[in-house]
């Protein structure tokens, strides 16, 4: 692998989701405005910060904090079709111009800072020409590799040639903008991109997969763009012709999602994926359009579809920019359509996920279970996060899917009167009425001093069957709350191992066996 990341200058519109909305649909940013996505918080504008909302908050929750909350659903092809006249703004400065997302689109930066004067004279000439074109704030980052230059446009800084891996060190793994991962990561202990860019790469590949690899690289300042990225042989461009000129956007995006299948599978065919992608058009009057979108992954036949559907409708919609940065509409439908794959990477060692291809197993999981919830509840869908406490029952914690993952209790030792490993596989959550005997067949009972009357013979779970017990080991004694009488319950935990292989947790309390959990 050689190259280094590219000198890059990217241009940022923070709060671009609430800004489209203003553009688009007329709703004040001024205001405290919420854009929701499933349910929750995906931008917000300064004055709703200012009263407490924040990104990842559910509605209601936002709502409460900030009753005069305007909120507004989360739309990306508004949200691109409201960037697009920025991004010819940034055109008539600089050339080669690729749109990252709605909200930001990246430039190699060699090319202006020699003609504008430096790279800080270029990041400024930059952000006043789209202030004044579009009258839209940005900011400007320069670094080395399109990731880390987006994270010094947050702060709107120049990071120095040669020092971005130290830039990116001090930051936290939620910035690589994979929370699944960065949730991982930090349950493992690892909590800045310093500590992941430590990780052996060929652990973390073996540990997280493909797009754990390419974060890890962006994590070390090693932007995967000149990782494998090669000029694509010609013959996996895609275009389409149409004998009638498309001028409606629902048209172009039929065409978008029939092409963008066709690009995916030609690159599929060669153990490929699409890290940048060129859109181009042609009008019946000759006119010729183009622009780049890339992405920080691996474009799918989806994100495909939904880049083309956006551009396309940027241009047959023209904008509903502000103030003069309408760019002209074309002329005449589009006639011929083109895509390009300007950057690709090998999918090497790429194996199909749960839910489908590798790099969109994640959102389709996502949209499947947020619909689960919106039609049955949050409740409806719920993940497991282990923590701290005595009881198997007590050492998980069922957390809505979507929710923050934290642990109701802290998991470090020490836990005393915890049981000794291995855990339970099944924990049952009402624990099954049980009668424990001796080989006489007399009731196995257990003094206040943990003596056990006698070793226990066979086992009867409600009116089933007995069952013979031929190992056990025990008691584990805990007495939790003996300070608040209404709270305190003291009971003695066993394992035991029946005839027919099965191995179960047993609890007695107030005289009264109880089946908790069933092993493995």
């Amino acid at each position: 692998m050689t190259g280094s990341p590219v000198r890059t200058l990217l241009l940022w519109c923070p709060d671009w989701p609430v800004l489209a909305a203003e553009i688009v649909d007329g709703v004040p940013a001024t205001g405290p405005v919420a854009v929701l996505h499933a349910n929750r918080v995906v931008a917000c504008s300064e004055r709703a910060r200012a009263e407490g909302v924040r990104r990842g908050l559910r509605k209601r929750e936002a709502q409460g904090r900030c009753p005069q909350l305007t909120v507004v659903e989360y739309d990306p092809g508004r949200d691109a079709r409201a960037f697009e006249p920025v991004v010819a703004a940034v055109e008539e400065l600089v050339a080669g111009v690729e749109v990252v997302r709605p909200g930001a689109c990246a430039v190699a930066a060699r090319g202006p800072s020699r003609y504008l004067g430096g790279e800080e004279a270029a990041a400024e000439r930059i952000i006043e020409h789209v202030a004044q074109s579009c009258l839209v704030e940005s900011q400007v980052g320069i670094a080395d590799g399109v990731f880390a230059a987006g994270l010094a446009a947050r702060a709107g800084r120049v990071v120095a040639p040669g020092g971005t891996p130290e830039f990116l060190a001090g930051l936290p793994v939620e910035a690589l903008g994979r929370s699944a991962l960065a949730d991982l990561l930090r349950r493992l202990g690892v909590r800045t991109l310093g500590d992941f860019a430590a990780l052996p790469a060929g652990d973390v590949l073996a540990r997280f997969g493909f797009d754990g690899a390419l974060a890890h690289r962006l994590a070390a300042g090693r932007d995967h763009r000149p990782l494998a990225v090669r000029q694509p042989p010609a013959d996996l461009t895609v275009t389409a012709e149409h004998d009638e000129p498309i001028d409606r956007v629902d048209a172009a995006a039929f065409a978008a999602r029939a092409l963008a299948e066709q690009l995916h599978d030609r690159l599929a065919g060669h153990g490929l994926a699409c890290t940048r992608l060129g859109i181009e058009a042609v009008t019946a009057h000759g006119q010729e359009l183009h622009r780049v979108w890339r992405h920080d992954g691996l474009l799918t036949a989806a994100a495909i579809a939904d880049r083309v559907r956006w551009q396309l409708d940027g241009w047959l919609s023209g904008s509903n920019g502000r103030a003069g940065a309408r760019p002209a509409r074309p002329t005449a439908g589009i006639i011929r359509l083109r895509l390009v794959p300007d950057g690709v990477i090998a999918q090497a060692g790429l194996q199909s996920g749960l839910w489908g291809e590798a790099g969109e197993e994640r959102e389709r999981a996502h949209r499947a279970l947020s619909r689960v919830q919106g039609i049955l509840g949050p409740e409806a869908v719920v993940t497991a996060v282990l923590g701290g406490g005595r009881s198997p029952a007590d050492q998980v914690r069922l957390v809505p899917w979507g929710d923050e993952r934290l642990p109701a209790r802290a998991g470090a030792p020490p836990w005393p009167g915890r049981l000794p490993a291995p855990a339970p596989a099944v924990v049952l959550a009402s624990p099954l009425v049980a009668t424990v005997q001796d080989a006489a067949g007399e009731p196995v009972v257990v003094s206040a001093r943990l003596a056990v009357s006698a070793p226990p013979a066979r086992l009867q779970i409600g009116t089933g069957r007995p069952a013979e017990i031929v190992g056990w080991a025990g008691p584990w004694p805990v007495d939790e709350r003996w300070w608040v009488p209404a709270e305190a319950h003291r009971r003695a935990r066993f394992q035991i191992g029946l005839a027919d292989g099965t191995a179960l947790l047993l609890a007695v309390e107030a005289g009264q066996w109880l089946v908790e959990a069933i092993y493995d």
